[in-house]
């Protein structure tokens, strides 16, 4: 993790003492148009010089500033210019300049929301996951240590602190999301997590196996008991004085996945490390919103175990008995994620929240439906339109997929109250998923439905190619801006 030293600036980019001043490039229907602070207009003909086009992501130099120490970096937005494309490419030109000390953002924006998306953008950037590297640590390029942005808006000193507090929690979940399975396990994950709410107005609960057989956490237990490391669950509250609303959220800590005996192949098996992020992204967001002090209470249920094989392992055709009392036939072991997170949804709904929110690394079919950068979001229509409009804001796609009634058939059981999928039919795996989830929510103090969305993070969780916009390859911390943006306009306002 790495913090970010973030100012803006009035005067010329020549006269700040910077080793590199980027200007943006527009994809222009006439070709590459300069995007850039007023003083450097004269830096258009060289766009052509060295090849410059404007499209996202590129990144080209130009080796001297007139009256300057600096280089100039020219960084494309694509074809339009707008808060997203503006986070992008702060982000990118701050991502591939990694190894210079200062960079001055001259793009000419004088809106304040462009100018808190480039902060936001750069902020993300500059990160690196250097905790395994000992003998190759010096091949990584050390994060840009400070970003100065050109501009006449008025950006105040509150929200470049709240930037601050977002990135370096986003950067938090990334490095938990990054760790080695062997290192993050249930015990270890709960005791991170209780470091990093050190300081922050919240109380945080661990439940021990013993605790979780007490209260019927069937789901957990049974993931769990393949592994000598035993399960855990971790209730992160925040209240603060005066909140109205409650909204509790529920994550899957998988921390990691071998499928049980429904065994993965080898090369499926290859990053299921990462298969705890859900519940990464709820510590984080609820962290953030109690840094910023949102007045609005969160209660995050954070449900953690190993799927192992051993001679403890549960197997197909085993039935748990979930939180509250319902009885679920296990046809496939690797289906393993929405048993624990069925005892979370269980466990939030007693409190009677006004919604409830679920993140999880749920389903390859989310990544088979919507590829690797959007996030499927199910459940309640109102709730979950207002995260995919967040979506957008933020510039994290989130896309809203239906919950079709007759796909519930393919969770009867045989024996039990209801199965964890169908074997051997595949249609609609993120949907089924979700369905299954939804049986486990309850009613609020008014009889109703808890409103209740499920995101299935598994595509956008973790960067498997190379680096793109303000993302570096690795974990993401996809959805903590956007829930972050979607509880506090729709349970605060």
């Amino acid at each position: 993790m790495t913090s970010l030293s973030v100012t803006t600036s009035t005067e010329a980019p020549a006269s700040l003492d910077v080793d590199i001043v980027v200007v943006a490039v527009r994809a222009g229907a006439d070709g590459p148009e300069l995007v850039s602070h007023p003083d450097l207009a004269h830096l258009q003909p060289h766009l052509a010089t060295v090849g410059a086009t404007g499209k996202a992501d590129e990144l080209v130099r130009f080796p001297t500033l007139d009256g300057s120490r600096a280089s100039v970096a020219f960084v494309g937005v694509g074809k339009a210019l707008n808060a997203v494309t503006a986070r992008q490419a702060a982000g990118s030109a701050v991502r591939q300049l990694a190894g210079a000390g200062s960079v001055a953002l001259a793009f000419g924006l004088d809106d304040e929301a462009h100018v808190h998306a480039m902060i936001e953008g750069a902020s993300i950037a500059a990160y690196a996951f250097t905790d395994y590297r000992q003998k190759t640590a010096s091949k990584v390029k050390a994060p840009v240590q400070s970003v100065t942005v050109c501009t006449t808006a008025t950006v105040s000193a509150e929200a470049i602190e709240r930037v601050r507090i977002v990135s370096e929690h986003v950067a938090l979940v990334r490095d938990l999301t990054n760790r080695s399975g062997g290192d993050l396990y249930p015990q270890s994950f709960a005791d991170a997590a209780t470091e990093a709410a050190q300081g922050a107005p919240v109380t945080v609960e661990v439940w021990d196996e013993k605790k979780l057989a007490a209260e019927g956490c069937g789901g957990i237990i049974g993931i769990g008991q393949g592994s000598s490391r035993q399960p855990r669950l971790v209730k992160v509250s925040y209240s603060p004085a005066g909140a109205e609303k409650h909204v509790a959220l529920v994550g899957k800590g998988i921390t990691y996945d071998t499928g049980g005996y429904s065994l993965k192949p080898a090369e499926a098996m290859n990053g299921m490390q990462n298969d705890m992020g859900g519940a990464a992204v709820s510590l984080g967001l609820v962290l953030t919103a109690a840094r910023l002090g949102l007045p609005v209470r969160l209660t995050a249920w954070l449900c953690m175990s190993e799927n192992l094989v051993s001679s403890t392992a549960i197997r197909v055709n085993d039935i748990l008995t979930i939180r509250g009392g319902t009885t679920v036939e296990v046809m496939n072991t690797d289906a393993e994620g929405r048993l624990v997170m069925a005892d979370g949804l269980v466990l939030a709904s007693e409190e009677q929240p006004d919604a409830i929110i679920d993140v999880a690394t749920l389903t390859g079919a989310a990544i088979v439906s919507l590829g690797r950068r959007t996030v499927g979001v199910m459940g309640d229509t109102d709730l979950v339109g207002a995260i995919v409009a967040a979506g957008e804001q933020t510039g994290e796609p989130h896309w809203h997929m239906p919950l079709p009634e007759e796909l519930r058939s393919q969770l009867d059981s045989r024996f039990a109250d209801m199965a964890n999928l169908k074997v051997g039919n595949r249609d609609g795996g993120m949907l089924v998923a979700g369905i299954f989830l939804k049986e486990f929510v309850g009613n609020g103090a008014d009889g109703n439905p808890i409103p209740w969305a499920h995101l299935d993070i598994a595509g956008a969780a973790v960067n498997e190619g190379p680096g793109y916009g303000y993302l570096a390859e690795g974990a993401t911390g996809v959805s903590v801006r956007t829930l972050l943006t979607a509880i506090e306009q729709r349970f605060t306002a």
